[in-house]
């Protein structure tokens, strides 16, 4: 599913270049479930960023499902992001006049289409049917990550990116996000890659990956 080779990320700071990503090489195949760990600064999300297409390596190659898109223009990135990925963040990113199925709506859009039973269909995934009118200030945080998450599926992406999906939870809420993801991934095979500082959720994955100072430094299997 996702082939990364020797990819870095430089960003200019005035004469000099900070770099962020120091030749990662990955694969993660179609359907596995894994966990990137690492310090603050270590690279994870500019990593999970060029896994999602929101950014561009500054050197090396990125294959999705077979297809080179690190060479992409910025609206064929969003083509891909659209089709084939789905993102869930550490700060839900809902519109707050938006009700929740307004908000899972936008995840259509985004894709190019609309769907009302689809919108209902991932909010019943979730467990939010008798929520869908209301907006993100009616929910918990638990809840708004459950319609973020919703929104992320209800275009049936491939692939789902999770930065650090638990981290504005408390610990119960948190433990029933992780659960709808691991059953998601369970039931509908996607591929799902999250970042996490909780060792106890990353080990609810399959693999665990560790990165340091822009450079993967282990691999573990769970």
């Amino acid at each position: 599913m996702i082939q990364l080779e020797y990819i870095t990320k430089n960003y200019p700071m005035g004469k000099r270049e900070l770099k962020v990503l120091r030749g990662i090489s990955l694969n993660i195949g179609k359907g596995e479930m894994v966990a990137v760990m690492g310090p603050s600064g270590s690279g994870k999300t500019t990593l999970l960023n060029i896994i999602g297409c929101l950014d561009k390596p500054t050197s090396g190659s990125y294959y999705l499902d077979g297809k080179e898109v690190s060479r992409l223009s910025h609206s064929e990135l969003a083509t891909v992001r659209g089709q084939k990925i789905g993102f869930v963040f550490q700060t839900f990113n809902l519109l707050p006049r938006l009700s929740a199925k307004a908000n899972v709506e936008l995840g259509l859009r985004y894709a190019g289409g609309g769907d009302s039973q689809r919108v209902a269909e991932a909010l019943a995934k979730v467990g939010l049917s008798d929520r869908s009118h209301h907006r993100p200030t009616e929910l918990s945080g638990g809840e708004q990550q459950r319609v973020a998450i919703a929104r992320a599926l209800v275009k049936n992406p491939p692939l789902i990116l999770a930065d650090e999906p638990t981290g504005n939870l408390d610990s119960r809420s948190g433990e029933e996000i992780i659960s709808i993801l691991t059953s998601l991934h369970a039931e509908q095979g996607i591929t799902l890659m999250m970042i996490t500082h909780d060792p106890n959720i990353a080990h609810s994955c399959q693999r665990i990956i560790r990165i340091k100072d822009g450079e993967i430094v282990a691999e573990e299997k769970v």
